[in-house]
């Protein structure tokens, strides 16, 4: 069974920063590339960060981009998100991802997703 379990979440002032952490099971990432999206209430997903399997090429969406730091680590078989300067429009329900194939998952079509973490960034 897969499980994609996000972790790191919380409530942090305009400004702050935020590490999310997304620890599988049952899936080796290695094989996948891996990413985050997030949504917000009333919204549609929206892309925010990928990485390919090899971590050697990364996305970002412009909105956080210079901001946020997408990483893994396979032999822990954990993404990350690193947010930095966050902002009050960050407010999200944060998901980690994975796909096969990268142009999927920067269109937010994965083959696999977790629960989501909820992040709130107060003004």
């Amino acid at each position: 069974q897969v499980q994609l379990v996000e972790s790191g979440g919380g409530l942090v002032q305009a400004g702050g920063s935020l590490r999310l952490s997304c620890a599988a099971s049952g899936l080796s990432i290695r094989r996948y590339h891996m990413g985050w999206f997030r949504q917000a209430p009333g919204k549609e997903r929206e892309f925010v960060a990928a990485i390919s399997w090899s971590g050697g090429s990364t996305y970002y969406a412009d909105s956080v981009k210079g901001r946020f730091t997408i990483s893994r680590d396979n032999a822990k078989n954990t993404l990350y998100l690193q947010m930095n300067t966050l902002k009050p429009e960050d407010t999200a329900v944060y998901y980690c991802a994975a796909a096969l194939e990268m142009p999927s998952l920067l269109k937010v079509i994965n083959d696999y997703r977790g629960q989501g973490t909820q992040v709130t960034v107060s003004s």
